[in-house]
């Protein structure tokens, strides 16, 4: 192995993920800069390296040094400390404020900075409080470099030095010596694998009682993302055990014990034995908890004859419901909990009109809110009537994913007498518990959506459970209403939700285009964006959405936003970009939140475009608010000109286009097609093999999510 120290002259390149690096390196005064290539992320012009690894012959570029380590100090000449203060890594600091700093202090300058900082007010320009500011920014700067270097030593990417630093300050790198798996839980964007490879890197053994705890509660974590509650406690077992590589048994007697020391939970239901992370254990049982009490305990109508009342509304709204339309509109009147469920065309906000209009007349006061503020809007739309999230009726203050914070809950509830959900067919488990918990004893609570479409994106199946439990009472609207009928679009959701095939020969709103090689299809998906759609009129970037079942491939979310974005937003020498996580981000890019940031009050599935990008972050504009992102937050940021077919839930475009290719076999289900075709208003356009549609629409089969709601809410014995 070779050795090799300098100075870093200028970044070549780096790439958008920060593990990869191309730099010149200047060696000494009498040397010429070489070029380095590492396995990091780049290095701050000025900074001075020593680097381990060997020379290799590039094809193309010729000598470079591909280092394998790579040590950070402080540079030691004149010319080394201004490059350093002026590449930008000191807040504060700026290439006239370095030279300025050097022409005084010389060699001294950095020492001066950490230790001397009074001194600064010596300089021109710099007053106490700069000087405090820039002394605090030299200090964590140095300790983030040593934090990166820790890393780095461990086989872990220096990336991630920034979040890991926000989170423990000074103490960072004792955190990390201590118990390494404290960042899966407590570091976002962070998980289980990073922290076990420091763990390892360390010599932590495998079967270490905190490696084993860490397994088995990221193994809960990654069954919670597959829609899961519980999971069978042998299959917790297995899948732990095999995620570490250890003995099954050990695994078992550390679940034993996590359980008998109360930081997991458990449900035995015939013979079964359930494990559940404790908060969804309490979400679950308090969700069951208030709706029965909710049901049985909401505000009385006084003398109201609600057949009545519903005739009243439909002669001054001058139209006739049908039959489960007004036994929807009465039930509202007569219950405390409902469910109204239907699919398109079926005349689910007529229904919630009326609905409206009638407890309107009996002087309730309405909420109505939605999981998403594109769904929320759309009931705006519908309604006339002022429709929020879930997440601004709660009103959101902050906190993290696992634990957020509400300032709406038991001890401050809404001020309702009724609250209208739509959508709630999106609603996993842990919002549906905060929104219960909101909601004031006597408050009807009205459960509109299409339990056909796919389940929310997170824990549980709430809406399915709640109709599965049969204690909630439910009206179904089936009916297509002939208006809604003469859509191509409606009548080919209901085909495909009974099993049929859609007709796409009748009506150009509903197309089928044959395409065998999955590459051609996503090169015609691009071509139909950037000229068809585009030249028939359709602003692509905002009333177009690319729908994918899956993230990879030809045709994955992920490569179709490769693609779209250098067809609808190329990069140009006077567009300014930044590199994140798997993504480059370009002025004017259509991209989408991948999480909720209490924060930031954005959350998952907001889309927006970036308006305003500055060195090391960039603005995006959603539609209520606009949002700063630093460098460390992009993670949470993708392109959103292609998503998946579960981020769209709550959502209506005029087009949507959507490939369907053989290799999309393991996501090819009729409810993630039926999801994606009623997401259209004027224009579905799927492009793939016929092989791939007879596949989507024969396969019914859907995942049963353990949930023990349904059972719950029927009182079965469960523990308390």
């Amino acid at each position: 192995m070779e050795h090799l120290a300098g100075i870093v002259e200028n970044i070549v390149f780096q790439n958008a993920e920060g593990s990869f690096a191309v730099f010149k390196l200047k060696p000494g005064e009498d040397r010429s800069a070489v070029t380095v290539v590492a396995g990091m992320p780049a290095p701050l012009i000025g900074e001075q390296l020593e680097l381990s690894g060997e020379w290799v012959e590039h094809t193309k570029f010729g000598q470079q040094f591909k280092a394998t380590a790579c040590k950070r100090i402080a540079p030691t000449s004149i010319k080394g400390i201004e490059r350093f203060l002026a590449s930008g890594a000191i807040k504060g600091i700026g290439p006239a404020m370095a030279a300025r700093l050097v022409k005084h202090f010389g060699l001294e300058t950095l020492a001066v900075i950490e230790h001397k900082s009074h001194r600064l007010v010596e300089i021109e320009g710099i007053g106490s409080k700069k000087a405090q500011t820039i002394h605090e920014a030299y200090v964590e700067q140095a300790e983030i470099r040593e934090l990166m270097l820790f890393l780095e030593t461990n086989g872990v990417s220096g990336g991630y030095a920034g979040k890991i630093f926000a989170q423990y300050g000074s103490f960072a790198i004792a955190v990390l010596q201590e118990n390494p798996y404290r960042l899966a839980e407590e570091v976002t964007g962070i998980g289980f694998r990073t922290a076990d490879q420091i763990a390892m890197s360390l010599g932590l053994e495998r079967n270490h009682p905190d490696r084993l705890a860490a397994g088995v509660n990221f193994a809960l974590l990654q069954i919670a993302q597959a829609g899961h509650c519980c999971v069978p406690e042998e299959a917790l077992v297995e899948q732990t055990a095999k995620l570490l590589l250890t003995d099954r048994n050990e695994v078992a007697a550390r679940l034993k014990a996590l359980l008998k020391e109360e930081k997991l939970c458990v449900e035995d239901l015939h013979g079964m034995t359930l494990i559940y992370p404790r908060h969804l254990y309490y979400a679950e049982k308090n969700v069951a908890q208030r709706l029965l009490k909710l049901k049985d305990k909401a505000k009385l109508v006084p003398d109201c004859d609600f057949p009545a009342a519903v005739a009243g509304w439909e002669s001054a709204a001058q139209l006739v419901l049908g039959e489960s339309q007004r036994e929807a509109v009465i039930s509202a009147l007569a219950h405390g909990v409902l469910v109204l469920t239907g699919g398109p065309g079926t005349g689910k906000t007529t229904v919630v009109k009326g609905m409206l209009a009638v407890l309107e007349a009996q002087g309730f006061q309405i909420l109505l809110a939605a999981p998403t503020g594109r769904a929320a809007k759309r009931l705006t739309e519908a309604t006339g009537k002022e429709a929020v999230t879930v997440h601004r009726l709660l009103e959101s203050t902050g906190g993290g994913e696992s634990a957020p914070r509400f300032t709406r809950n038991e001890d401050e509830p809404l001020d309702a007498d009724v609250i209208i959900i739509d959508e709630a067919s999106m609603m996993d488990i842990s919002l549906m518990n905060y929104f219960l918990r909101a909601v004031p004893d006597g408050c009807r609570v009205i459960l509109v959506g299409d339990i056909d479409q796919l389940p929310a994106v997170g824990p549980g199946s709430v809406l399915k459970d709640i109709i599965r439990s049969l204690t909630i009472p439910l009206v179904r609207l089936t009916e297509v209403f002939r208006q809604a009928g003469e859509s191509m679009i409606v009548q080919n959701a209901h085909r495909i939700n009974r099993g049929m095939l859609p007709d796409y020969s009748a009506s150009a709103d509903f197309q089928f285009r044959e395409i065998g090689d999955s590459a051609a299809v996503s090169r015609a998906i691009v071509a139909l964006c950037r000229d068809g759609l585009a030249e028939e009129g359709f602003d692509v970037r905002r009333e177009v959405q690319v729908l994918s079942p899956m993230h990879r491939l030809d045709c994955g979310v992920e490569n179709l936003n490769k693609l779209l974005q250098e067809a609808l937003n190329p990069a140009s020498e006077d567009k300014p970009g930044l590199s994140g996580p798997g993504n480059s981000f370009r002025l004017g890019d259509k991209v989408m939140q991948m999480r909720n940031n209490y924060e930031k009050n954005v959350f998952n599935g907001d889309i927006g475009f970036i308006v305003e990008l500055e060195p090391g972050k960039l603005r995006v504009g959603y539609p209520d608010n606009a949002v700063w992102y630093e460098k460390n937050d992009l993670d949470e940021l993708h392109l959103a000109y292609a998503m998946s077919v579960h981020k769209s839930q709550g959502s209506e475009y005029p087009v949507i286009v959507m490939p369907l290719i053989p290799g999309h076999h393991v996501m090819l289900q009729r409810n993630l097609l039926y999801t994606a075709v009623t997401r259209a208003k004027e224009r579905v356009i799927l492009l793939g093999s016929k092989a791939a549609l007879h596949t989507a629409v024969a396969n019914d089969r859907t995942k049963r999510r353990y949930s023990l709601l349904a059972e719950r809410l029927r009182g079965e014995g469960l523990g308390c």
